[in-house]
């Protein structure tokens, strides 16, 4: 190896067989950090976001009142029994996110102007979460979404491929292999481990020719790698213990992607489960629109066009319609989570759901006041926090919340400027 610390961008380790691409050395990413483990007996916080993309309309949904006395709106009456478990925000939107559409790239990111040549997003909420607590889970996260693409972005700004085929998810969580099957993902996992351990015997020899600060830098990356290591033996580890056993049954996957309400309703079903059994801590789920005739009674119109209603009185009943329907399996969902018995209390006291859209009106492509609503998760609900509708308040500020919440110690994340103001710890 050359001594000069002038390093080639094709330069990599050779191990037996393997080659290790190495980074940027200018562009480290932090490594993840293990956050403090709950005491024992204590259930274990959960969060789950979900995006409707084409928005909803506010006006059926923000009271007009702020406080805990507000009246229901319709698309709060289904929740009605439900009120003091959520709270709901008006007045919110991610500082300088905008773009319409590819503002969805940004709901769990905050990441700034998504539509401009240069754009590059940052790490969703829950990708950060799931860095920095490393739950001891089968999966770290889901990532799931209704017909389309998904809502986790990688800490390098890639999205991450959503699942949308209940049967998969469904197997993967509960359906053991056979002796055979497990066997060979377990020997898939130990050639990984040998490939890395390969290169890293290299690893001491390539330093010796650097400086004090790539050295640092290439320490940092090769710890990532050893993390990653850690991670393939624990999931060796999963790969040999029995799934939870359920009473449900497998589902069947509705093909047809106009079937929106019973498609959505086995995803619901699927994360219920998941939060049952353990399976994962962390959820992000997608319901995505449809330039399609959505399969609702009393809908005729594309969900898409329904959406650019430009208050025309027919496609803002149509809407009205559809909305309704989500609104209807939003409230069934956290009643599930509430009737779900945990060491003394209950999966919704345990479980943030957070509940909104990256759109504050569809019709006009506008990111400013975005429908939001949070349940659960141990705060003091029960209330329409209401915020300037002009000079919206930052939505990021509720992130942070969220994530000390979980229990990590995050004083910022993205553009906020500090707590959500306003929702306290129940």
């Amino acid at each position: 190896m050359p001594n000069s610390p002038r390093l080639s961008r094709r330069t990599f380790l050779r191990g037996t067989g393997v080659t290790l691409t190495l980074p940027l050395l200018e562009a480290m990413g932090p490594v993840r950090a293990q956050a403090k483990s709950s005491s024992s007996g204590e259930p274990p916080r959960r969060m789950i976001c979900i995006n409707t993309t084409l928005g909803l309309h506010t006006p059926n949904l923000f009271p007009t009142r702020a406080g805990r006395d507000y009246e229901l709106t319709p698309y709060l009456e289904p929740l009605q029994k439900l009120r003091n478990d959520f709270t709901v925000f008006s007045g919110l939107s991610h500082p300088q996110v905008d773009g319409g559409h590819s503002s969805e790239l940004c709901y769990l990111t905050a990441a700034p102007h998504p539509s401009s040549d240069n754009f590059k997003n940052t790490i969703s909420l829950d990708q950060y979460a799931v860095e920095l607590l490393v739950p001891d889970t089968r999966f770290a996260s889901l990532v799931l979404a209704s017909s389309h693409t998904g809502l986790s972005i990688t800490r390098s700004g890639v999205q991450i491929p959503a699942e949308q085929r209940p049967s998969r998810v469904f197997r993967a969580m509960f359906v053991d292999g056979t002796p055979t099957e497990i066997n060979t993902q377990v020997q898939r996992l130990k050639q990984g481990q040998s490939i890395m351990d390969s290169v890293l015997a290299e690893a001491k020899d390539f330093q010796k020719g650097l400086g004090r600060q790539d050295r640092q830098k290439l320490d940092e990356y090769f710890t990532s790698v050893r993390e990653v290591e850690k991670r393939m033996i624990n999931a060796q580890d999963w790969s040999r213990r029995p799934k939870p056993k359920v009473e449900a049954k497998s589902p069947v996957d509705i093909v047809s992607s106009v079937e929106v309400v019973a498609r959505v309703r086995l995803m619901v079903d699927l994360m219920h489960l998941a939060l049952q059994t353990d399976s994962t801590r962390f959820i992000t789920f997608a319901m995505n629109g449809l330039n399609a005739v959505p399969v609702i009674p009393g809908v005729t119109q594309d969900w898409h066009n329904l959406s650019h209603h430009g208050k025309d009185p027919e496609k803002l009943a149509q809407l009205r319609v559809i909305e309704l329907e989500q609104m209807k399996l939003l409230a069934n969902f956290l009643a599930k989570l509430k009737s779900s018995k945990e060491a003394g209390a209950n999966l919704l006291a345990n479980t943030m759901v957070l509940y909104g859209s990256n759109l504050g009106n569809a019709s006009s492509h506008d990111t400013r006041n975005m429908p939001m609503l949070l349940a659960g998760g141990g705060f003091k609900h029960g209330q329409h926090l209401a915020f300037d509708d002009k000079q919206n308040y930052p939505l990021p500020n509720l992130y942070v919340s969220m994530l000390q919440r979980l229990g990590i110690e995050a004083g910022k994340f993205a553009s906020s400027t500090g707590t959500m103001r306003g929702l306290e710890l129940a």
